[in-house]
C-alpha cells in the first residue's frame, strides 16, 4: 500500500510538469488557433540555454533561468511573426507543417550544438525526503505540484477576468467580430505565443533534473502534454491540470507495477489521446475556413520513353558508382519510398498521418523474423513484410473514420510512438540473442547475391527498380477511378458521400496502400546490412518525412526524390560535401530551413514548379484530344434516350423528425415524390427545408421517421448507400471538387467501381467514355466546352449548373435540389426551371426542389409542400397552396398587398402562369 501511495505522489510531480507543458499549448491554441507541434522543442531550447549559461558560463542559476524562459518566449513570438502569420490564409496542412518545420529546425540546431547524449542536471528545488501518509517522497515533487497549481490558478484568473483574457476569448470565438471591436488578432496571437512558449521554457528547465537534459527526451514530452490538453479541450486550464496529473500518476504506478509489459507506462499518453479522440470524434475545435486551399496535385501521367531513358541512365550511374555513392543512392531511394507513402495518404487522400516510420519498422520487423526465425528467402520475406503491414496500416486508419487533420496527426504519432516503445524497443521481440537487432545475414534474390555489405551497387539497383515500380503503382492510382475517389474524399467528404463514394472504405484503402509502400521502404532499410536495427525507425522521424514531402510537393510523384535529397546521408548530402566539406552534417538543419522557406514562398513544393515547366513544354507540342477524356456529345436529340431513363422509384418520407438538442428543426413531416413529377419544398428562413433534405439523404442522424425509395427502406442507411440506391442531391453551397476538372467531377459521380477495382487500378487504371446519359446531361447543361477546365475557372452560374449536372450523373431515381437558383440572374433562373422540368418529364426523375424563389417553384412544380417552424402547414398544387390561408399567414403576415405580391406571386391577384 505504501508503494502505491509513494508512486502516486511521485506521479503527481511528473504530472504537474505535463500539465504545465500542456498549459502552454492551450495558451497558444486559444490565442491563435494553432496546435503547436514545436512546443516541446521550444521548451528544449529554453532548457539548453539555461544549462549552457549556468554550467558553462557561470551565470547565476536564477538569472540563467530567466534567460532561458525569455529565449523560449522570444522563439514563440518569432514563430508566430515569421512562420504562422504568413501562413494564416494557407491550408490547414501548411499551418500544421509550419510548426513541424520549427520543430525540425530547433532539434537539428540543438543536436548540432549539444549532441544527442543525456546530461545530468542537478535541480535547485528542495530535495529533502518528506513523509506523507506513511509514504516517503522527495520534497521537489511537492514543489512542482504547487508551482503547477499556482500557475494554473493564475492563468484561469487572467483569462477569465482580465481584458487581455477577454480579448483572447473574443478572438477565439469570432475573429472578425473581435476585430470590429478594436481587438488585434495578430497582437493577441503574438502575446499568447510568447506567453505559452515562455511557459514551455520554464517547464523544460524544471523537468530536466527529473528526466535528464537531452534533445529527444524533451521533445517527446509533446505527446504527454497533448494528451493533457485534449482532456481539457484545449480551453480549460483546471481540467488540463487534472488531465496532466492523472497521466503522471498512471504512468508512475505502471512503472512500478506494470513492469511485465514493456513500454506500457510510456504508452499512457497515447491511450488517453485515443480514448478522448474516439469518444469525442472531433475533439479539437479547429479554426479555419471551408475554402482552405489544399496542396496542388500532379496528373500522374507517365511518359514511357522519358521513364525508360531515366531508368537506364540511373542504372548506369549506380553500376559506375563507388560503394559510398551507392549507399547514398540507397538512402535517397528508401527515404523517397517513405515520402511516396505520404503522397498517397496525405497528398491524394488528405489524411495527415505521422506514422510512416512506425509502419516502415513494422515491415522490417515482420520480414526480419521471417528470415531469422522461419528461414524464408529474401523475396518471400519482402512480400510478407509488405503484405503483413497492410493490416497494421488499416489499424492506423481506424481513427481516420472519426477524425482528420490535426486530430489524426496527433493520434497517428501517438500510435506510432506506442508501437516503437512496446515492440521496437522490446529486446524480447525485436532482437536476436547476441545481436543488437534481428540477425538476417547476407541476402540473395533468386540466387543472386545482393548483399548491401558486399555488393552495395547491386542493392542500390534493386532499390531503384522497386522504387520505380512503387511510383508507377501510385501513378496508376492517381489516374484511376480509385484515384478520383481519393481526391474527392480529400476535397469534400460530404459531397463524395452524396455521390455514392464510401468515405470510410476510401480512407482505409489509402492507409493500406501507404502502409505497403512504407513497409517496402522499411524492409529495404533493414536488410541493407546483416541485422535489422530498429533505431532506424524512430516514430518522431515521421515528422521530418512529412516536412520533406512538403518540400518536394506532397501531391507530385517527383516530389519524393527532390524532398529526400535534403536529408542526411543522401545524394544531396554527398554533393554538399563535394561543394563544402562537412556540409552533410548540417543537412537536417538546412532541410528544416528550406521547409520554412517552401511554406512561406511556395506551399506546393518543387514538384509544382516542375509540373508547370512540363506543361509549358507540352503545350508547344501537337495536342491530340483523347476520345475517352473529351467525348463529343451527339447532336440530337435533346431528351435522354429511353434506355437511360431513371428507374421509376417513388420516394415516401413518413413522420420525419429532426432535433438539434432541444430544438425541433423538422416536426413529423410526411410527403411523397413520384417519378416524373417535381415537388417543391418552400417555407420562410429557418423553416427546416435544408434539415429535411439532410435527414432524407442521411446527413442528419439520428432522425426519427422512415424513408423509403421504391420497396427499399433506407431508414438508418449510410449516405453513400442511399446515393447508390438512387437518391441524389445537390448542395446549397455547391461543394464541388475544386481540385478536379469538370470532367473529373462528372466521372467521380458516374463511376461505379466493382469489388476488384481497387486492386486492378494498382496495375492498370480503368478508363472508359462517359456514359450516354451523362453525355446528354453535359449537353443539357451547356458544359461541352468546359470539360477540361478547372472548377476554379468557372463562373458562378456555370458552377451552379455543374453541381446539378454532377448530381444527375449518378443516374438517380429521385433528385433533391437545395437552392439551385441561389445567386443566378433572372434569365439563368428561367433556363434552370426549364432544365428541372425536363429532368422530370424526359428523364423520368422524381425531383424535390427547395428554393426561396417562390415564382420559380410555382411555375415548375406539380406539387408544393410548405413548411413553417419545421411543420408541414400546406400541401397541394401551386394554385391550392397560393390560396391556402395558412400559407398566406406564414408568408405575408402584416405585409401590404404590393409586398405580398412580391413575396408570393399571385397571392393578391391572378395566379402567375408558368
Amino acid at each position: 500500500m505504501d508503494d502505491i501511495l509513494r508512486f502516486a505522489l511521485l506521479g503527481l510531480g511528473l504530472g504537474a510538469l505535463y500539465a504545465l507543458t500542456a498549459q502552454g499549448i492551450v495558451l497558444i491554441y486559444r490565442g491563435s488557433g494553432v496546435l503547436n507541434f514545436a512546443h516541446g522543442a521550444i521548451g528544449m531550447a529554453g532548457a539548453y540555454v539555461q544549462w549552457e549559461l549556468a554550467v558553462q558560463h557561470g551565470v547565476p542559476y536564477w538569472t540563467a533561468v530567466g534567460c532561458g524562459v525569455l529565449v523560449a518566449g522570444l522563439l514563440g513570438v518569432l514563430t508566430h511573426l515569421l512562420v504562422m502569420r504568413p501562413l494564416r490564409r494557407a491550408s490547414s496542412l501548411a499551418r500544421l507543417v509550419g510548426t513541424l518545420a520549427v520543430f525540425i529546425v530547433l532539434t537539428a540546431a540543438a543536436v548540432k550544438r549539444y549532441g544527442d547524449s543525456v546530461q545530468l542536471v542537478p535541480g535547485k528545488l528542495p530535495s529533502d525526503l518528506l513523509e506523507v501518509a506513511g509514504a516517503t517522497v522527495s520534497e521537489d515533487r511537492v514543489w512542482l505540484l504547487g508551482i503547477a497549481i499556482a500557475i494554473t490558478v493564475a492563468l484561469h484568473l487572467l483569462y477569465k477576468h482580465s481584458m487581455f483574457g477577454l480579448g483572447t476569448t473574443a478572438v477565439a470565438e469570432n475573429q472578425s467580430a473581435a476585430s470590429s471591436l478594436g481587438w488585434s488578432a495578430d497582437l493577441i496571437a503574438a502575446a499568447n505565443w510568447g506567453l505559452g512558449s515562455a511557459l514551455a521554457g520554464l517547464t523544460g528547465i524544471l523537468i530536466v533534473p527529473v528526466i535528464g537534459l537531452s534533445v529527444n527526451g524533451l521533445t517527446t514530452l509533446l505527446l504527454s502534454a497533448l494528451a493533457a490538453a485534449l482532456v481539457g479541450r484545449f480551453s480549460s486550464f483546471p481540467v488540463t491540470l487534472a488531465g496532466g496529473l492523472v497521466i503522471g500518476i498512471v504512468q508512475s504506478e505502471l512503472t512500478r507495477f506494470g513492469t511485465d509489459i514493456t513500454g506500457l507506462a510510456a504508452s499512457v499518453p497515447f491511450l488517453v489521446i485515443a480514448l478522448v479522440l474516439v469518444a469525442r470524434g472531433r475533439a479539437l475545435p479547429l479554426r479555419g475556413t471551408f475554402l482552405d486551399r489544399l496542396p496542388a496535385l500532379g496528373t500522374g501521367r507517365v511518359r514511357p520513353v522519358a521513364l525508360a531513358v531515366t531508368v537506364a541512365v540511373a542504372l548506369l550511374l549506380v553500376a559506375l558508382s563507388t560503394p559510398q555513392w551507392a549507399d547514398a543512392i540507397t538512402n535517397t531511394l528508401v527515404l523517397s519510398l517513405i515520402i511516396l507513402s505520404i503522397v498517397v495518404v496525405t497528398g491524394y487522400a488528405g489524411q495527415v498521418s505521422l506514422a510512416a516510420y512506425a509502419l516502415a519498422g513494422t515491415g522490417a520487423f515482420i520480414a526480419g523474423h521471417a528470415v531469422a526465425d522461419w528461414g524464408w528467402p529474401f523475396e518471400l520475406a519482402l512480400l510478407a513484410g509488405v503484405l503483413g503491414t497492410v493490416p497494421i496500416g488499416l489499424l492506423f486508419a481506424l481513427p481516420a473514420v472519426r477524425t482528420r487533420g490535426v486530430n489524426l496527426a496527433i493520434i497517428t504519432l501517438g500510435l506510432g510512438t506506442t508501437l516503437e516503445v512496446m515492440v521496437f524497443q522490446n529486446t524480447d521481440l525485436a532482437t536476436t540473442p547476441g545481436s543488437d537487432g534481428i540477425a538476417v545475414g547476407k541476402q540473395t534474390l533468386f540466387g543472386i547475391d545482393i548483399s548491401g555489405v558486399d555488393h552495395p551497387q547491386r542493392y542500390a539497383a534493386l532499390v531503384l527498380l522497386l522504387f520505380i515500380g512503387a511510383a508507377l503503382v501510385v501513378a496508376n492510382i492517381r489516374r484511376s477511378r480509385t484515384g478520383r475517389r481519393l481526391i474527392a474524399v480529400r476535397a469534400n467528404e460530404r459531397a463524395a458521400a452524396a455521390l455514392g463514394i464510401g468515405v470510410r472504405a476510401t480512407k482505409l484503402y489509402a492507409f493500406g496502400v501507404s502502409a505497403a509502400i512504407a513497409a517496402l521502404a522499411g524492409v529495404l532499410t533493414g536488410f541493407r546490412s546483416t541485422s535489422v536495427v530498429f533505431t532506424d525507425f524512430a516514430a518522431f522521424d515521421s515528422i521530418t518525412a512529412l516536412g520533406l514531402a512538403v518540400i518536394g510537393g506532397v501531391g507530385f510523384l517527383v516530389g519524393p526524390l527532390f524532398g529526400a535529397t535534403f536529408a542526411a546521408g543522401t545524394v544531396g548530402a554527398r554533393f554538399g560535401d563535394l561543394v563544402v566539406p562537412g556540409l552533410s552534417e548540417w543537412m537536417p538543419l538546412i532541410g528544416g530551413i528550406i521547409l520554412l522557406l517552401t511554406l512561406v514562398g511556395n506551399q506546393d513544393g518543387i514538384g509544382q514548379g516542375l509540373g508547370k515547366q512540363a506543361a509549358a513544354v507540352e503545350r508547344r507540342l501537337p495536342r491530340r484530344r483523347s476520345i475517352d477524356r473529351a467525348p463529343a456529345p451527339a447532336p440530337t436529340p435533346v431528351a435522354a434516350p429511353d434506355a437511360h431513363r431513371a428507374a421509376p422509384l417513388p420516394l415516401h418520407v413518413t413522420n420525419l423528425t429532426v432535433r438539434y438538442g432541444g430544438v425541433v428543426a423538422v416536426d413529423d413531416l410526411s410527403f411523397a415524390i413520384e417519378p416524373g413529377r417535381v415537388t417543391g419544398l418552400i417555407g420562410p428562413n429557418g423553416a427546416g427545408k435544408t434539415s429535411a433534405i439532410d435527414a432524407v439523404t442521411g446527413f442528419t442522424r439520428p432522425a426519427s421517421g422512415s424513408v423509403r425509395l421504391g420497396d427499399r427502406d433506407l431508414t438508418g442507411t449510410a449516405v453513400h448507400l442511399r446515393a447508390r440506391a438512387g437518391l441524389s442531391r445537390s448542395f446549397q453551397s455547391l461543394e464541388l471538387f475544386e481540385d478536379m476538372t469538370v470532367l473529373d467531377n462528372l466521372y467521380a459521380a458516374c463511376d461505379r467501381p466493382g469489388p476488384w477495382t481497387y486492386l486492378k487500378d494498382l496495375i492498370r487504371p480503368g478508363s472508359r467514355p462517359l456514359p450516354a446519359q451523362v453525355l446528354v446531361a453535359v449537353r443539357e447543361f451547356g458544359l461541352e466546352s468546359s470539360l477540361d477546365r478547372s472548377v476554379g475557372d468557372l463562373s458562378y452560374g456555370e458552377r451552379r449548373l455543374l453541381a446539378i449536372a454532377r448530381a444527375v450523373a449518378t443516374s438517380p431515381s429521385v433528385l433533391l435540389l437545395d437552392e439551385p437558383a441561389a445567386g443566378l440572374s433572372d434569365d439563368e433562373t428561367r433556363e434552370l426551371a426549364r432544365l428541372v422540368r425536363r429532368l422530370a418529364e424526359d428523364w423520368g426523375m422524381g425531383v424535390l426542389l427547395v428554393e426561396h424563389d417562390v415564382d420559380m417553384v410555382m411555375s415548375v412544380c406539380d406539387q408544393v409542400v410548405v413548411l413553417d417552424f419545421g411543420r408541414r402547414i400546406s400541401v397541394g398544387t401551386p394554385d391550392e397552396v397560393r390560396a391556402d390561408p395558412a400559407v398566406r399567414a406564414a408568408y405575408l403576415g402584416d405585409l401590404s398587398p404590393e409586398e405580398a405580391e412580391e413575396a408570393v406571386p399571385g397571392a393578391e391577384g391572378d395566379p402567375v402562369s408558368a
